[in-house]
């Protein structure tokens, strides 16, 4: 089935086409991933959300997989994400609320439309929240300094960087590949995705007190860029949050198995 386009200021989002027949979940990945890219890295599966009672909708970030993009940063700051995020559901699910499914940068957009539009969401899963408020400035500085490198020294850098840090020992312990990939974003737009994230951060604590929609939390345990300090925060903030700790590989692979069971309470 090909997909759903959905134009938008300086992008052409790529959506999984709804068969409009069962209610909607919609999921964002992170950053510099893609559909194509998380079904080929097999980490993250949350096939099991799609069935007989509800849909799972997925579609490429602008700049990422077969979305297009331009090379402005503002583009990428994720409120500007959140706001591409709300016009994905308003197409997919026009007239009912939607669960919505997001990782890391997903996440993030996701927290950021809820707080704009709270009345088009029922529930929420949110795993891999990025560094955040005090932890976020450490993480900022190092993607503005990667875009530098990118735009200097080309891919190449890159890849010899990531292969120089350690992956979390998780996906280690999981067996999945640690070979760097190519990002899902072109190259020649990648400098400006890190740039808008480098600017972008959650909701204010109080903004976030504000979130009553019952969510789902599922971090994983030893990754710096995705620090379980953030999720635990977020926790203690949301008034009807559930906080579930990956600490093996195994709890990473039943995440889709417990989203459909959180998402069909």
């Amino acid at each position: 089935m090909t997909d759903l386009r959905i134009p938008r200021d300086g992008a052409d989002l790529a959506v999984d086409r709804p068969s409009g027949a069962r209610p909607i979940a919609v999921y964002a990945h992170g950053m510099s991933s893609s559909r194509r890219f998380d079904d080929e890295s097999g980490i993250f599966d949350w096939t099991p959300v799609d069935g007989d009672d509800r849909e799972l909708v997925r579609f490429d970030a602008r700049g990422h997989g077969e979305s297009t993009g331009r090379p402005v940063p503002a583009d990428y700051i994720w409120t500007a994400l959140a706001d591409d995020l709300l016009a994905v559901i308003d197409a997919v699910s026009p007239e009912e609320p939607v669960d919505a499914i997001g990782a890391s940068m997903g996440s993030a957009a996701i927290l950021w439309a809820v707080l704009r539009a709270p009345h088009r969401f029922r529930r929420l899963v949110l795993s891999l929240t990025p560094t955040a408020w005090e932890t976020r400035a450490g993480h900022s500085s190092g993607y503005l300094s990667t875009a530098t490198l990118l735009e200097n020294e080309g891919l190449e850098a890159l890849f010899a960087m990531v292969s120089a840090m350690p992956p979390p020992p998780i996906i280690t312990a999981g067996g999945w590949s640690t070979e760097p990939r190519p990002p899902a974003v072109d190259v020649s737009l990648l400098p400006s995705v890190m740039r808008g994230a480098a600017q972008s951060d959650l909701p204010d604590v109080e903004s976030v007190t504000h979130i009553t929609h019952p969510t789902l939390l599922l971090p994983w345990d030893t990754d710096a860029g995705h620090p379980v300090s953030t999720a635990q925060r977020l926790a203690e903030l949301l008034p009807d949050a559930t906080l579930e700790i990956a600490t093996e590989p195994d709890h990473v692979r039943g995440w889709g198995a417990r989203a459909a069971r959180f998402l069909g309470a």
